[in-house]
C-alpha cells in the first residue's frame, strides 16, 4: 500500500508541475493534484479536501494574509508613486551599462529588503535591467536569471532582517526573530550573489562569443521612464529605511529592555512597519498617487489601495494552495516512506542536515519556497527545535539556514514566481528556464555551506 501511494504522490507532483508550466491556474489544480496523490491511501476524497486540504489552506492564510495584503499595498504604493522607480533609476546610474548585471541584483536586493513584494520587484526592475543589459549586449534572455538572484535569494532569505514572509515564518516556530543567524546571512549572502555574477558573467561571454548580444526585441516599448516625473532618490529611501528601523524597534530583536514590554511578533511588526511606511510613501509620491485622470483626485490612490489589496488575495490563495497541497502529500501514507528516511539523518543528534534536505524536498515540491518552509517546520518543527536544544545547537542558526533551504530549489516549473518572471521579461521557459535551471543547481549548495561552516565555526 505505501509503495502504492508513493506512486500516487509522485503522478500528482509531476502533474502539477506540467500543468503549471501549461499556464492553468495552481489554485485550480492544486486541490485536483491532491485528490490524485491521496487516491493512493484509499482515503475518501471529501474527506482529504475538507479535512487537511481546505483547513490548512485557511490556517496558512489566517497566519500569514496581514504579511501579504499590507505589502501589497505598500509596495504598489511605492511603484505608483515613482518611489521605486526612483531608487533602481539611481542605482543604474551609479553602477552603469558596464557593470548591469551587478545592477540589477543589488537593485533588486535593496528594493525586496525595504519590504517591497517581491513580484512588484520583478515589474519595477524588469525596464532598468533590459536597458542595461541592451547597452551592454547581454542577452536578454540571461535577464530572469539576474532578476532572479537580486530578489528571491539573499533578500528574501539571507540577510538578516528581512521583512519577506520566508523570513517571519521560522520565528513562529522557534521564538527566534528576523534577525537570527546574522553571520550565516552574511555568508550566504555573498555565496549568492557570487553564483549570480559567475553564472551570468559566464554565460554572456559564451554567448557574446558565438555572435549573440541583446537580440532583436519589438514588442518591448519604451522602457526608459521619464526622470522629471520621479521623485528624489532620497526621499524615495525613507519608506524603506522605515520598514527596517520600524521593523527591528517593534521586535526587538537585539532584547533591549525598553523595548520588552510591548512584546509584538516578528509578523505584526512587519505589518506594522509597512503600514507606517505606506503612509511616507503617499505623502513623498502624492504627486504621482494623487493626481488623477478623473475628476476625483483620491480616485487613483483608492483605485490603487482597491487594486493591491485584491492582487494580495491572489497572491496568498497561490501560496496557501501550494501549501494545502504539501500538506496533503506529507499526510498520506505514501509519504511516511520518505518521512522515514529523511528522519534518519538526524539519528546522529544532529538535525540540521535533516532539516536541510526536507525544507529542499518541501520547497520543490510547491514550487514556493514560503510553503515549503511553513510545512518543513509544521510536520517536523517541534521535534527539530527539542532535537536543537538538546544538543546545544543556536535556534538562530536553525532559523537562518532553514530559511536558505527554503529558496534552494524553488524555482521549479510549477513556481507561479518563476512563471510571472518569464511572462513580464516576455520570455518563455525555453528561452530562460535553463539559467534559471543552472542557478537553482549551484544555490542548492549555499545552506550546507552553511552548515558545515556552522558546525566548525559555531558562527551563527
Amino acid at each position: 500500500m505505501n509503495i502504492l501511494s508513493t506512486i500516487f504522490i509522485l503522478v500528482a507532483i509531476a502533474g502539477l508541475m506540467y500543468l503549471a508550466y501549461r499556464g492553468v491556474s495552481i489554485i485550480l489544480i492544486a486541490p485536483v493534484m491532491a485528490v490524485v496523490a491521496a487516491v493512493g491511501c484509499g482515503k475518501p476524497i471529501l474527506d482529504v479536501l475538507g479535512s487537511v486540504y481546505f483547513i490548512k489552506a485557511a490556517e496558512y492564510i489566517g497566519k500569514f494574509f496581514p504579511v501579504f495584503l499590507f505589502g501589497a499595498i505598500f509596495a504598489k504604493l511605492m511603484e505608483e508613486g515613482g518611489l521605486a522607480a526612483s531608487i533602481a533609476n539611481k542605482i543604474s546610474d551609479v553602477l552603469g551599462a558596464k557593470r548591469a548585471v551587478l545592477a540589477v541584483i543589488i537593485g533588486c536586493g535593496i528594493l525586496t529588503y525595504g519590504g517591497l513584494s517581491v513580484f512588484v520587484v520583478a515589474f519595477v526592475m524588469y525596464p532598468f535591467g533590459a536597458v542595461l543589459f541592451r547597452k551592454a549586449g547581454i542577452p536578454k534572455r540571461l535577464l530572469p536569471a539576474a532578476l532572479w538572484v537580486g530578489i528571491f535569494t539573499f533578500a528574501m532569505v539571507a540577510l538578516p532582517g528581512t521583512p519577506q514572509t520566508q523570513n517571519i515564518i521560522p520565528t513562529e516556530y522557534f521564538g527566534t526573530s528576523t534577525w537570527s543567524g546574522i553571520g550565516l546571512g552574511l555568508f550566504a549572502t555573498a555565496c549568492f550573489i557570487a553564483i549570480g555574477l559567475l553564472w551570468v558573467g559566464y554565460r554572456t561571454k559564451s554567448l557574446n562569443a558565438k555572435g549573440e548580444g541583446y537580440g532583436n526585441h519589438p514588442n518591448e516599448g519604451n522602457l526608459e521612464p521619464d526622470a522629471a516625473l520621479l521623485p528624489d532618490w532620497r526621499l524615495s529611501l525613507i519608506p524603506l529605511l522605515l520598514v527596517i528601523f520600524l521593523n527591528i524597534f517593534l521586535s526587538n530583536p537585539f532584547g533591549w529592555n525598553f523595548a520588552k514590554r510591548w512584546q509584538i511578533s516578528s509578523l505584526w511588526a512587519v505589518s506594522i512597519a509597512t503600514i507606517a511606511a505606506s503612509v511616507i510613501t503617499v505623502i513623498i509620491g502624492r504627486k504621482n498617487i494623487l493626481t488623477a485622470h478623473e475628476k476625483n483626485e483620491k480616485s487613483k490612490l483608492i483605485k490603487t489601495i482597491n487594486g493591491s489589496a485584491i492582487s494580495s488575495g491572489t497572491a496568498v490563495f497561490n501560496v496557501a494552495s501550494g501549501f494545502a497541497f504539501g500538506c496533503v502529500v506529507t499526510s498520506v501514507i505514501g509519504f511516511a516512506v520518505i518521512e522515514d528516511a529523511l528522519m534518519k539523518l538526524s539519528s546522529n543528534g544532529n538535525p540540521l542536515w535533516s532539516a536541510v534536505l526536507t525544507t529542499n524536498i518541501t520547497g520543490g515540491i510547491t514550487g514556493s519556497a514560503s510553503s515549503g518552509i511553513t510545512i518543513a517546520l509544521s510536520k517536523f518543527g517541534e521535534l527539530w527545535k527539542n532535537m536543537a536544544i538538546a544538543n546545544g545547537i543556536s535556534l538562530d542558526a536553525f532559523h537562518r539556514i532553514i530559511t536558505l533551504a527554503g529558496a534552494g530549489i524553488d524555482p521549479a516549473p510549477q513556481c507561479g514566481a518563476l512563471v510571472t518572471m518569464f511572462a513580464i521579461c516576455g520570455l518563455s521557459h525555453k528561452e530562460s528556464y535553463f539559467d534559471l535551471f543552472m542557478i537553482m543547481v549551484l544555490k542548492f549548495a549555499v545552506p550546507y555551506l552553511c552548515v558545515i561552516l556552522y558546525l566548525l565555526t559555531g558562527i551563527v
